[in-house]
């Protein structure tokens, strides 16, 4: 009988700790969407005041969507079903844009800062595997390697005259690890031949695919063994003034 009343008593305990404990859950998930939220409006406002051009666009963007919709629905002799429709596609291409533009505001403020080429590729979305400044100058030229589908991509920012050599280094230092798989180069710049700041994600993921998972896995820890082996190039460099809107682009972009 005693058994019985300690097997409940433990039971009880065990529901009201599983009880506590989806609340905290529920309640740290209700804690973050507030924060999201807080963070989307306050980087509308900083938007809006720096791009007046912002809200007109987003509205329009809605307006045009609702007009649409309901043509399409008077043409189907139901216009008012529609137009929900169009407010909710009109939303979320506001959204779109409102992302876009931020996104294009904060690589705007970053472009031309040290250690900008490497804070982008540090936000890259998907299986890439980025090692910051892994070569670089007393003069804050840097080559950043990044590991991805299409082999491995050695990003230069700084100085060309200085970087062609900081690749040409790394290229050799590593040629003997992958074997066939590809390595591509490119400087990040402004100037003919050069990848602006703002494209640099845009053209990593247009490059081709040549590997698979698997080889990326590989050629990372080959490639980390003989980084723990010779040490670090260089320590890296400091992150841009726009790099704090990493967040709520991420945000901006899963809402």
């Amino acid at each position: 009988m005693r058994t019985d009343i300690l097997v409940g008593m433990a039971k009880s305990s065990a529901d009201a700790a599983k009880k506590e404990a989806k609340a905290a859950a529920k309640a740290a998930k209700k804690q973050a969407s507030k924060q999201r939220r807080q963070q989307i409006w306050q980087a509308f406002q900083m938007q809006r005041r720096e791009d007046k051009k912002l809200l007109p666009i987003m509205i329009g963007v809605v307006l045009a969507s609702i007009v649409v919709f309901v043509i399409i629905g008077w043409l189907l002799n139901m216009p008012w079903l529609f137009a929900p429709l169009g407010v909710a596609v009109g939303a979320l291409a506001a959204v779109a844009i409102f992302g876009r533009r931020v996104q294009s505001s904060v690589f705007r403020k970053a472009d031309g800062q040290r250690g900008a080429a490497g804070w982008a590729l540090e936000n890259l979305q998907g299986s890439w595997r980025v090692t910051n400044a892994v070569a670089g100058t007393t003069h804050f030229d840097a080559v950043h390697r990044v590991i991805g589908r299409p082999g491995i991509i050695l990003v230069a920012e700084g100085a060309p005259h200085r970087t062609k050599g900081l690749i040409a280094q790394e290229k050799k230092r590593i040629s003997r690890l992958v074997g066939d798989t590809p390595i591509y180069d490119l400087t990040v710049g402004n100037e003919d031949g050069q990848v602006p700041l703002a494209q640099l994600q845009k053209y990593l993921r247009k490059l081709p695919k040549n590997i698979d998972n698997k080889q990326i896995d590989s050629i990372e820890s080959r490639l980390a063994a003989m980084a723990a082996k010779t040490g670090p190039a260089m320590p890296k460099g400091p992150i841009p003034g726009g790099a704090k809107m990493r967040g709520v682009q991420r945000t901006v972009r899963r809402r």
